[in-house]
């Protein structure tokens, strides 16, 4: 499975992207706006996270949590996603910055920030649940997580959306969001 053709194809399903917004009352257009600068985001801080050997362990028990979730099924996954389990997912991933997080792409997007958290929550989990069958498929360990996300995030389209995707993480805006995040995913994952 190409995860990131399977996540791409998902997103731009517009029964999806209804879906997707219903909880949240946004509008598909919006839906697809959002998850085209948040899974990016999701997906750097977590290739942040794992570049340090703690960061990508952590990653690496999320991911094993996660691998058997039927994702390729999105209408039944997005049925049963756990909301609340999507904003502890948030909340490790941004370590604790995710109300900044979701502020920014709030801006970004035109969305109210609770309308933001109610799709990046169903997102999370998506998210997770591809990222650990493509760690099951590759046969990885935690030593190759963090080459799969930068993999990913390469295949995902020019610089113009990772330079966004930077903003909506540099909170001192010097451009360097290493400053900023630092520890920002020590905790990755730890319920």
């Amino acid at each position: 499975m190409d995860i990131l053709k399977l996540i791409t194809e998902q997103i731009n399903n517009p029964d999806t992207l209804k879906k997707l917004g219903t909880t949240a009352g946004v509008e598909p257009e919006k839906v697809q706006q959002l998850a085209k600068l948040g899974m990016p985001a999701l997906l750097k801080a977590m290739e942040r996270n794992a570049g340090t050997p703690e960061g990508a362990e952590a990653l690496n028990k999320a991911l094993e949590q996660h691998k058997d979730e039927d994702v390729d099924d999105i209408d039944g996954f997005l049925k049963n996603v756990n909301m609340d389990d999507g904003a502890k997912m948030l909340k490790h991933i941004f370590a604790g910055n995710d109300a900044r997080v979701e502020n920014n792409l709030a801006k970004q997007t035109g969305l109210q920030t609770g309308q933001v958290s109610g799709i990046m929550t169903q997102l999370a989990p998506l998210l997770m649940g591809a990222l650990g069958k493509q760690k099951q498929q590759q046969n990885l360990d935690s030593s190759g997580l963090g080459g799969m996300l930068s993999g990913l995030l390469s295949q995902g389209g020019g610089s113009g959306i990772m330079g966004v995707v930077t903003n909506l993480l540099d909170s001192d805006k010097d451009g360097d969001i290493m400053d900023d995040i630092g520890n920002l995913l020590g905790g990755l994952f730890k319920k």
